[in-house]
């Protein structure tokens, strides 16, 4: 069995609904988040599916010897914002760089797509993935404290500006 990495663009059968299930499991089992998270996933990943724009949005999936083990979107915010959604590296998977693999591919597309920056929103608990976002440029914009997925959060609103293309 091979330990190799696969950074794939989503797209087959069984992908969506792996991105909503592996955020279920995985916010409930290292969070305590309720169903209200899987909830907006499920919001994240139909609207992606319902209108495909591939020269403006994109995701992609992360695989170990054949099994989907991460996930990150791309999608519009507006004419000039991309927004980065849905990260994810299954537990058992983390420690090899796939969280910034995927951060990667999704910088890289909407530099390709013409976006002027790129924006996303996260919550104080995910600390590897802040550390991700801070380390490819990121700055916190904005954040303020809620409570949402049966917990209280403090949201935050990460963005990056994005070189022209081919600048």
């Amino acid at each position: 069995m091979s330990d190799e990495v696969l950074i794939r663009p989503l797209g087959r059968p069984g992908d969506l609904g792996w991105v909503l299930l592996a955020h279920g499991e995985t916010y409930a089992a290292e969070f305590g988040w309720d169903t209200s998270f899987e909830a907006l996933v499920a919001r994240i990943v139909a609207d992606y599916a319902a209108s495909p724009d591939p020269a403006r949005e994109a995701a992609w999936i992360a695989e170990i010897a054949g099994e989907r083990v991460g996930c990150v979107f791309c999608v519009a915010a507006d004419d000039e914002t991309a927004q980065l959604r849905t990260l994810l590296v299954d537990p058992a998977a983390r420690g090899r760089s796939l969280g910034g693999r995927l951060v990667d591919e999704c910088l890289a597309f909407a530099q390709r797509a013409g976006y002027a920056r790129i924006r996303l929103w996260t919550t104080h608990p995910l600390v590897a993935a802040r550390r991700i976002y801070l380390s490819r440029g990121f700055r916190l914009v904005r954040e303020e404290p809620h409570h949402s997925f049966g917990a209280d959060l403090t949201g935050q609103v990460y963005e990056r500006e994005l070189a022209p293309a081919g600048g």
